[in-house]
């Protein structure tokens, strides 16, 4: 019973983000974009593109383009983000059409922006949620699927093409600023799918591993994971048993935890590398160190 509830919660908690991203996309376009002529990318954009030009209508034109779109989603991403995106799409499609904000400004700086802003807003909700409102995204993940080219660089091929067509159709100064509108989009977007924290990781090899352990959970109240390693496979020809620490931080501490490792051995191998996302572990609440004594004495936590 408890298991259902959970299921149902989680499932009525996507849906709820889903129907979030929606209106804040249809805000995005209906309140900044559609009535100064403001292009976006992908499938949203070739349908605005169409409607300044025939004045045929948005919705209809968002939700036929991408219709082939979610056919190939049907044979490359699971069925369930198929359900998710047709619904999206529908919901998208509904609310723009029936919806009637009010043009909030027409500073075109301000319309690239903030149309972006909340553009990619609700694609970037939508997508955590395992859905799109944008059927571009599941051609960069078919075509990255048979070719084997990045789905970035489909996207961007994508784009390109259209951004240079509205130059071309309507005029270089809408092209331009729908290239900041779009730029502005997928930073958004970005930053909603991996979060507002800026997480590193972090691997520590060195001869003082013992101190360099103690050193991270009671000055920086980080976790750690240890991995057992063997060094001297280089010129000096000599094996030596030794443990690698593993941590990630958020990006705030990176220099604090330089100056703390180079203080205790300056010649410390250190690779620090992006981390997208991270659950569970003690990393988003820091080790109390108050009590690290205690902690000190377990140093195997995972981070």
């Amino acid at each position: 019973m408890l298991t259902k509830r959970i299921k149902f919660y989680q499932l009525f908690s996507e849906y709820f983000q889903i129907a979030l991203g929606i209106i804040l996309a249809s805000i995005g376009l209906k309140a900044f974009l559609l009535p100064n002529g403001f292009l976006d990318g992908g499938v949203t954009g070739i349908a605005i593109l169409l409607n300044s030009q025939f004045d045929i209508n948005v919705s209809l034109l968002l939700v036929v383009f991408s219709i082939p779109f979610l056919i190939l989603g049907y044979h490359t991403v699971s069925k369930r983000i198929v359900i998710k995106s047709i619904l999206s799409i529908l919901g998208l499609a509904l609310f723009i059409h029936f919806e009637n904000f009010r043009t909030i400004t027409e500073d075109k700086l301000l319309i690239s922006i903030f149309g972006g802003l909340f553009v990619g807003a609700g694609i970037g909700i939508a997508i955590r949620n395992g859905s799109v409102l944008d059927g571009s995204e599941i051609l960069g993940i078919f075509i990255n699927d048979r070719f084997g080219v990045s789905i970035g660089k489909v996207i961007l091929v994508f784009n390109v093409i259209l951004f240079s067509v509205t130059a071309f159709v309507i005029s270089t100064e809408i092209a331009m600023y729908s290239i900041l509108t779009y730029i502005i989009t997928a930073k958004v977007t970005d930053l909603i799918i991996e979060g507002f924290e800026d997480f590193i990781g972090v691997t520590i090899v060195s001869k003082d591993y013992e101190k360099i352990k103690t050193a991270i959970i009671t000055e920086l109240g980080a976790g750690i994971t240890v991995y057992k390693g063997r060094i001297g496979f280089g010129s000096t020809g000599e094996i030596e048993d030794f443990d690698i620490i593993h941590t990630i931080i958020n990006r705030i501490d990176i220099k604090k935890m330089y100056r703390v490792i180079s203080n205790i051995d300056d010649n410390a191998f250190i690779v620090e590398f992006d981390v997208n996302n991270v659950k569970g572990g003690v990393l988003r609440h820091y080790l109390n160190r108050k009590k690290n004594k205690k902690l000190i004495t377990h140093p195997l936590k995972n981070s």
